[in-house]
């Protein structure tokens, strides 16, 4: 029994150690005057999570739900489905969506651009589903590829039925899915061309216009903050998820079911406040300087340079000196031939004794094995 009750408090030690990196800095709910029924503030980099309110609930998210829909079409794009002045035909079901709308009408042409820019700008119902019914032939089997998406990211805690956002009971998500969702359209550099405009135009085929103004009020009055979504229904109440940079360090705040307007705006800034105040964000490895050169054995060249595949940066409380090792798991010398973008090591990141991180080393070019001749030619060489 004795046994027993050690191994079981060394397995609750172990789990503690295994999950701390991911919620060390995670503030007790009652540490900020956060009166939103739910909130999360994440490091972009990291993903560490800095705070949290009942931030896995199944809540309406309104008008967020579009980051999905931004998500696939920007997705469509890079992978050349489309192209920014490809005409999209909108059908009279798409034009007669009702909520935030940008008028379109119904049998005219308007370009991918002009309907994603009013998506992300102007958060219009009329586009999203304009897009979603261009991408999949309709809006219910373009949901379909939402949820699939949600599933791939591990948002566990969502289910999609509109591409919009309007009201319906079965459709819900969270505040973490939400950071974990915008996270992935800020990959995407085309999103940042309209995500930080504040006021444009829409211009129609029938030469009407339509004043375009961002529903995220952050990036006109909080320093830093350059895109982000909102989303507002009586069921939903008020809610927005936003994203801002400074000094090196972009966070991403979510709230939802703010009280007003104002009081969702008011608690992502003060998430931020208390993101950019308290923390700091430290490069642990750069990938394009090189880790060390080796040599290659029977190869054109006799010695090759490597790096990490990839930046790692780790967010780190202010005034915390703790030491990061890095521990380099390389061979001693390589075999030719060798191709640009081969793997031949890690990096392990270890902090207080436990490994956070591993990233691939690769070879930076290619290098062709030596042939009889080139042997013979050596040797003559070095006579």
């Amino acid at each position: 029994m004795k046994r027993f009750f050690i191994f079981c408090v060394l397995c609750f030690i172990s789990l503690n150690i295994c999950c701390g990196s991911m919620q060390k800095y995670a503030l007790a709910t009652d540490e900020l005057e956060i009166t939103s029924k739910s909130a999360f503030l994440m490091d972009f980099s990291s993903k560490e999570i800095l705070y949290e309110k009942n931030s896995t609930q199944h809540l309406p998210v309104a008008s967020m739900v579009k980051m999905m829909t931004i998500l696939l079409s920007l997705e469509d794009y890079y992978n050349k489905e489309v192209a920014l002045d490809t005409k999209i035909t909108v059908s009279e079901n798409a034009s007669g969506m009702g909520g935030s709308q940008v008028f379109l009408d119904a049998y005219s042409n308007y370009t991918f651009e002009e309907l994603l820019k009013s998506v992300i700008m102007a958060s219009a119902n009329d586009a999203s589903v304009a897009l979603a019914e261009y991408f999949s032939g309709s809006e219910k089997a373009f949901v379909k590829r939402m949820n699939k998406k949600a599933k791939e990211l591990g948002m566990k805690d969502t289910n999609y039925v509109n591409c919009t956002g309007l009201p319906i009971p079965e459709q819900y998500s969270c505040a973490k899915d939400s950071a974990i969702l915008l996270s992935e359209v800020l990959k995407y550099d085309i999103y940042h061309n309209y995500s930080n405009v504040w006021m444009d135009e829409l211009n129609h085929p029938s030469g009407r216009k339509t004043e375009l103004v961002n529903t995220n009020r952050l990036i006109r009055y909080y320093k830093g903050c350059d895109s982000g979504k909102t989303g507002s229904t009586n069921e939903a109440g008020c809610c927005l998820t936003a994203s801002a940079q400074r000094d090196g360090m972009r966070l991403i705040s979510v709230v939802v079911g703010a009280e007003n307007s104002k009081t969702r705006f008011n608690e992502c800034s003060t998430l931020f406040n208390y993101g950019f105040a308290n923390f700091e964000n430290e490069k642990i490895i750069d990938s394009s300087i090189s880790l060390c050169e080796l040599s290659v054995n029977k190869g054109k060249k006799e010695n090759v340079e490597i790096y990490a595949k990839e930046d790692f940066s780790m967010i780190t409380r202010k005034g915390d000196n703790s030491d990061y090792q890095i521990n380099k798991l390389i061979p001693k010398k390589l075999n030719a031939p060798t191709k640009k973008g081969d793997v031949v090591g890690k990096i392990q990141i270890i902090k207080n004794g436990v490994v956070i991180r591993e990233i691939d080393v690769i070879v930076n070019e290619n290098i062709e094995k030596l042939s009889l001749f080139d042997s013979i030619g050596k040797i003559v060489e070095n006579w």
